[in-house]
């Protein structure tokens, strides 16, 4: 049976929205706004850098000029651009003195035997060896390997997901609302070959990026691309399917979204909404748990891989951390199931100073959860084949936030504590393909959809992106969190014990919370009216220790901010902590992922994700219309008639050929 009738409504983005929005978390373990009102009293808070802005909306805005010259007087600022202004429009911004250059864009050619683009003769043989579509997280890793070549490098790029409605003549409207009516298996098949990820080998030549799309390195994984499961749960029954009865091998990666670049120079690449993919009809408690089946997509129709009715544990090989390794497009990419499965969005990878791998990584639903992996063996210098397989064994473990400002990490380990064969648990696989549910029975503290997470080279300290929660109840509203219905998100540091990422506590700490004064919105003081933002999802720590952050907002953009998406510079210690200042703007409907900058910080890759698509209805130039293939609300970044709107890696720099920001 489909779920066409049922499904959610609206642009992918929309449908995206509806399956996190459903909270599929069902246990009453206490949410991080229900630890925050308990930690912080309204006193607190309004002594504190993250009132400031509350301050504003009750002191008025005279008050608040006063105490923003006195922030700014107080502190010298480690960002020096001119911000940007908020706003909307067809096409991308950027501070003044930087450029911002198109380096790749959907259907370029990847492979050397790839045709030219055709918007109008696409094919799935076309696009498995041309640039995927919807580009998300950004790697940069240098060439040649173990160098620190600025200059020179393979960057690794995710593709997230497809937007049917402007990426093919005729479809109109998107497919699901419509109930996949324009759709057929030839279309399908192009979708699945512009998901997965690409590498391409790219240069600097005369301060300007390149790309070559002759490379031997270069590399397209779609949909269909044979991956292989390692650890733990690898060859479980619950990993096996009729096309795989050894449970070892699976067919593409989906829905990957954020991911990481480790030490030892491999590519992470998260597995995200990997449940809308999957068709028919379930009453398995479990694969509810994860919202599969989603429908969003109609491929079940014309693959039986993605019908849970004839293939149930196929969603079971998807969720997972996949390790690639940029420097060899012969290699196999690794399902690594060791760190869980779960809606990842990102995975951060430091070596403690015991010589550990710690993972951390973000689990982005509403009311899900914040994890970390240690690895069981430790890293060896000049040993990279050893180290490649430090991700396959070692310890899950997800995060408790108490009120005394603490973090304490539970280990999810098969016979400890609730996690026992008298409880239902089968065994070590079992808890890992099913973390979600190892984690509720924990009692982890429900997040409002953790995205990326980093860690800071300089400091230690980690950023938890936090983008929104439009479910948070009345009940839980106080100064620190005034909002029922958060629209706007957050930034939450954890500050490791003693600088130690193996010890199973460290601290917390609010950075910035999202959105307008009015809002409830706290930054610094300092920060101006374009430095504020809403729904931070992205992020990126320079070799400086500065935090960029990027943004989400989807359809909400003109209720959150008011502005398009972009990237922002934010201020983490000292007397300017908390401030923020706009660097780049995306074009109208547009999503800005993927920040990473090369080894010397002079060039900054950011990917603009489904321009046109998202929210466009609300700008007052589009009239309340939605974008097709043949009307879009912009034609970025061709502005050519008859290009759709393409999704594009942009390559920025300083005119002079400086550090970007400085």
């Amino acid at each position: 049976m489909d779920t066409r009738d049922t499904a959610p409504k609206g642009t992918k983005y929309l449908t995206f929205e509806a399956g996190e929005d459903i909270g599929s978390n069902p246990t009453t373990n206490p949410t991080l706004g229900d630890v925050i009102n308990a930690r912080f009293g309204r006193r607190d808070l309004m002594r504190g850098m993250l009132a400031t802005a509350a301050a504003g909306a009750l002191l008025g805005p005279s008050l608040m000029a006063v105490s923003r010259e006195a922030a700014a007087a107080a502190g010298k600022p480690t960002f020096s651009f001119t911000e940007i202004q908020h706003g909307v429009d067809e096409t991308h911004h950027v501070a003044p003195g930087y450029d911002a250059d198109i380096l790749i864009r959907w259907g370029d050619p990847v492979l050397a035997d790839a045709p030219a683009f055709d918007p109008m003769k696409q094919s799935a043989e076309a696009q498995a060896k041309q640039f995927g579509y919807n580009n998300d997280y950004v790697g940069y890793a240098p060439l040649p390997l173990g160098s620190n070549t600025p200059d020179h490098g393979l960057l690794c790029i995710n593709h997230e997901y497809t937007d049917e409605e402007v990426m093919f003549p005729g479809v109109g409207r998107e497919q699901q609302e419509a109930k996949f009516d324009k759709m057929t298996r030839e279309l399908a098949d192009i979708e699945i070959a512009a998901h997965g990820g690409s590498v391409i080998e790219i240069r600097k030549v005369n301060g300007k990026w390149t790309y070559d799309p002759k490379s031997t390195y270069n590399r397209r994984i779609t949909g269909e691309t044979e991956c292989v499961m390692v650890g733990p749960a690898a060859g479980h029954a619950m990993m096996q399917t009729s096309a795989d009865p050894s449970g070892t091998k699976v067919r593409g990666m989906l829905n990957n979204c954020a991911g990481g670049m480790t030490p030892w120079g491999t590519w992470l690449s998260a597995e995200e909404n990997f449940n809308g993919y999957f068709w028919g009809k379930s009453d398995d408690a479990a694969l509810k748990r994860y919202g599969v089946p989603g429908g969003w997509y109609n491929w079940g129709e014309y693959h039986d891989r993605f019908d849970v009715t004839k293939e149930p544990n196929e969603s079971n090989r998807f969720g997972w951390i996949v390790e690639i390794d940029p420097y060899d497009p012969t290699s196999t990419p690794r399902k690594l199931t060791a760190l869980g499965r779960f809606k990842h969005e990102a995975c951060s990878v430091v070596i403690d100073k015991s010589g550990h791998a710690v993972a951390y990584m973000g689990d982005d639903e509403r009311f899900d959860y914040v994890y970390k992996f240690v690895s069981k063996n430790t890293h060896k210098d000049g040993d990279r084949a050893h180290n490649m397989t430090l991700l396959e064994e070692g310890t899950l473990y997800v995060a408790k936030f108490d009120t005394d400002g603490s973090v304490t990490w539970m280990p999810l380990v098969f016979g400890q504590g609730p996690l026992t064969a008298d409880k239902g648990w089968k065994d070590q696989a079992h808890v890992l393909i099913h973390a979600r549910l190892a984690a509720d029975a924990l009692g982890a503290t429900k997040m409002d959809r953790p995205e990326d997470i980093d860690v800071n080279p300089k400091t230690g300290r980690i950023y938890v992106m936090l983008t929104n929660n439009s479910r948070r109840k009345p009940e839980q509203v106080d100064a620190t969190n005034p909002r029922a219905a958060n629209n706007w998100g957050h930034i939450v540091e954890i500050i490791p014990a003693n600088g130690d990422h193996m010890a199973d506590k460290a601290t917390w700490q609010m950075l910035i919370q999202g959105g307008t004064a009015e809002v409830g919105g706290q930054f610094n003081a300092a920060t101006t009216a374009n430095g504020v933002f809403a729904c931070p999802d992205n992020c990126a720590i320079d070799s400086h220790g500065r935090l960029w952050v990027t943004t989400d907002q989807g359809e909400n953009w003109k209720k959150a901010s008011g502005t398009a998406d972009g990237v922002w510079a934010v201020e983490t210690d000292g007397d300017l902590r908390g401030t923020s200042k706009m660097f780049f703007r995306v074009p109208v409907g547009a999503e800005m992922c993927g920040p990473c900058f090369t080894t010397d910080d002079t060039t900054l890759f950011v990917a603009v994700q489904h321009p046109a698509t998202d929210g466009v209805d609300q700008w007052e130039k589009f009239a309340g219309k939605k974008s097709s293939f043949e009307d879009p609300a912009t034609r970025w970044p061709d502005f050519k008639d008859g290009m759709p709107p393409r999704p594009s890696v942009v390559a920025i720099t300083k005119k002079d050929g400086g550090v970007i920001g400085l």
